[in-house]
């Protein structure tokens, strides 16, 4: 199963401002194991930067300038992401900016693609808590003393992290939901839970020793010279 992290960074809010994306951060996870697979692109807004955008991103309108506009990327970045499922933390807010540039861009929008949003499942999952990115990291001890600004490659790597928690682990309930079943008497169709096998039965009488008699004393003679083995011996 092919999923895809994906983060933006814009100049503002809302597209309908005429705020566009500067920055563009996918990582690629197959079967819940992140892949060395990314997507990251600088992208030249063709506007100004506002201070307030660029004290949370670091991307200036200068350092922008000479980079690629998004319809010139476009392309790529639709042949990366392909018919994957999008993991977007508050999707809303990427997904209307995504689409507003296809739009300009002349290409079809995502619409048709599941996106799973982490930000809803971490409400859901803990109702009034926190739910920033940053929070869940917390939460998760996800290692995000990197992140001084956002940046949509290393906050994908960091949402990937949360994202598998979130859903359960890398191998969701493979060990506790397994654990807590056999503890109830549950198992598998066809097959007995630990509740419901039939315990081993001891032996009635220890296996003879395949010790010689001379090796048996020789091993007595060695733990004799040990203090704790010695004291052992003496009371058993």
């Amino acid at each position: 199963m092919r999923e895809i992290i994906l983060d933006t960074e814009t100049t503002g809010l809302d597209p309908d401002n005429g705020d566009r994306i500067v920055e563009i951060g996918c990582l690629e996870i197959v079967n819940r194991l992140p892949t060395q697979n990314t997507f990251h692109v600088h992208i030249n807004p063709q506007r100004d930067m506002p201070k307030e955008a660029e004290a949370i991103h670091g991307l200036s309108a200068a350092f922008l300038a000479d980079k690629k506009v998004f319809a010139e990327i476009a392309d790529a970045f639709l042949a990366f992401i392909g018919d994957a499922p999008l993991v977007i933390h508050n999707a809303d807010f990427d997904m209307k900016f995504l689409n507003s540039e296809l739009v300009r861009a002349g290409r079809k929008t995502l619409g048709a693609h599941e996106v799973i949003d982490t930000l809803r499942m971490a409400r859901e999952k803990f109702p009034g808590a926190p739910a920033s990115l940053d929070a869940l990291c917390r939460r998760f001890g996800v290692d995000n003393s990197g992140r001084d600004l956002h940046g949509a490659l290393i906050d994908s790597a960091l949402l990937a992290a949360v994202y598998l928690e979130l859903s359960g682990g890398r191998q969701p309930g493979l060990v506790f939901q397994a654990d807590d079943a056999m503890t109830r008497g549950e198992g598998d169709e066809g097959a007995p839970s630990m509740a419901q096998r039939t315990p081993q039965k001891s032996r009635p009488s220890p296996l003879p020793s395949r010790l010689a008699a001379s090796e048996q004393a020789a091993h007595r003679d060695f733990l004799q010279n040990l203090p704790v083995a010695a004291r052992w011996l003496q009371e058993n």
